[in-house]
């Protein structure tokens, strides 16, 4: 999953699905911005939430200046506008193409494929 930004209210509804992925042994990977880069709030809630994500096992990269919206779920991949981390309540879109190939490419082109390993 890569989102650049984190809520504590989107990561509250999200952490009982990571658990459950994480108990079947699935790993989950996310890319992310550094909280640091976040102001205000945003600070601790990203902080938090990625507290909450390691502790379940999820793997939490950072991005300098990180911007995109994709996620790759079981050869399916997502892209759009969305903030996946962030957002629950609004108007923006995902695209859904179901290829193993196009996924593949995107993990690759982003460069992230050598932490999934």
């Amino acid at each position: 999953i890569e989102s650049p930004f984190i809520t504590k209210r989107r990561i509250d509804e999200l952490l009982p699905a990571f658990e459950g992925i994480r108990r079947r042994g699935i790993a989950v990977t996310v890319n992310t911005r550094c909280p640091d880069e976040h102001d205000g709030e945003y600070v601790r809630q990203a902080s938090d939430g990625i507290q909450a994500m390691q502790e379940l096992g999820v793997k939490v990269l950072y991005t300098v200046k990180h911007h995109r919206k994709l996620a790759v779920i079981d050869d399916v991949l997502w892209e759009g506008s969305l903030n996946i981390l962030s957002q629950n309540d609004s108007c923006e879109i995902m695209r859904r193409i179901v290829s193993a190939k196009l996924s593949y490419q995107m993990i690759d082109f982003i460069g992230v494929s050598s932490y999934l390993r």
